[in-house]
């Protein structure tokens, strides 16, 4: 979840990751993609306002819904996304990568986008080893061996810890505005009052009243959040409403209050 910082988040990011991907450039080999895609075109390829392509592909526990970008033989980049945002949070870097000529791989993260449970009997939570292993099984369902993979937030940590736990995986990583590995000792201790509030929305949402505010209210939160995460950064109504869009998942509420 995001902290309360005073910069332009998403163009941070952009700048972060296209510079260790260019780094990395022709380093990587990788595997193309293998059957079981459906693809539909999104608009206009290298368009800031959509994807060259967006997919659906089954992987471990879910049908996972991405965007990808680049040649299918190019080295792979993994963008993951944060909470409360989607896959739009790279869609100005995801054609600088492509044209550098990388294959750009942007998915949902579960509860997001068009990204399913496959069983009515999963259990949907957002525990932070199981979204590491949601990109494990995907890298696996497209045949990519290793990647470079980034991400900010909830992404950051997931980068995080599959850099951490399948290193073989992973050809690089960038992580920003995350936390890396979350510890459940250290979160028992307290923090300073001010520190404290930043993360009031955990509070709230270990409450039933929390989360019947959150399932009532998802898009008004989401708006609060972006707006005290990136305090100067004066999104419009369209560029909220495209990734709020996302959170009409039907595990949504459940994977971020669990």
């Amino acid at each position: 979840m995001p902290e309360i910082v005073d910069h332009h988040r998403r163009r941070l990011f952009g700048m972060a990751a296209a510079a260790v991907a260019l780094a990395q450039l022709g380093a990587v080999r990788t595997s193309t993609a293998q059957g079981g895609t459906q693809t539909t075109e999104a608009g206009g390829k290298g368009s800031r306002n959509s994807f060259a392509s967006l997919k659906q592909i089954e992987a471990g526990l879910l049908s996972v819904g991405y965007a990808e970008d680049g040649p299918a033989d190019g080295p792979p980049v993994i963008l993951l996304h944060g909470w409360p945002y989607d896959i739009y949070s790279y869609v100005d870097v995801a054609p600088l990568l492509a044209g550098a000529g990388y294959r750009v791989i942007i998915p949902y993260l579960r509860g997001h986008g068009t990204t399913r449970f496959l069983s009515d009997a999963t259990l949907r939570n957002g525990q932070q080893a199981a979204l590491a292993v949601d990109i494990i099984d995907l890298m696996d369902a497209l045949g990519v061996e290793k990647a470079i993979v980034a991400g900010y937030d909830w992404g950051a940590r997931t980068a995080n810890i599959l850099a951490a736990l399948w290193p073989e995986r992973c050809k690089a990583m960038v992580s920003v505005s995350g936390y890396l590995i979350g510890s459940q000792a250290a979160n028992k201790s307290p923090l300073p009052p001010q520190a404290e509030l930043q993360w009031w929305y955990q509070f709230y949402f270990a409450t039933d009243r929390g989360r019947a505010g959150y399932a009532q209210y998802t898009d008004d939160f989401a708006k609060l959040i972006w707006r005290l995460a990136s305090p100067r950064w004066n999104f419009d109504d369209a560029t909220f409403a495209r990734s709020a869009a996302a959170f009409k998942n039907p595990d949504h509420v459940d994977i971020v209050v669990h």
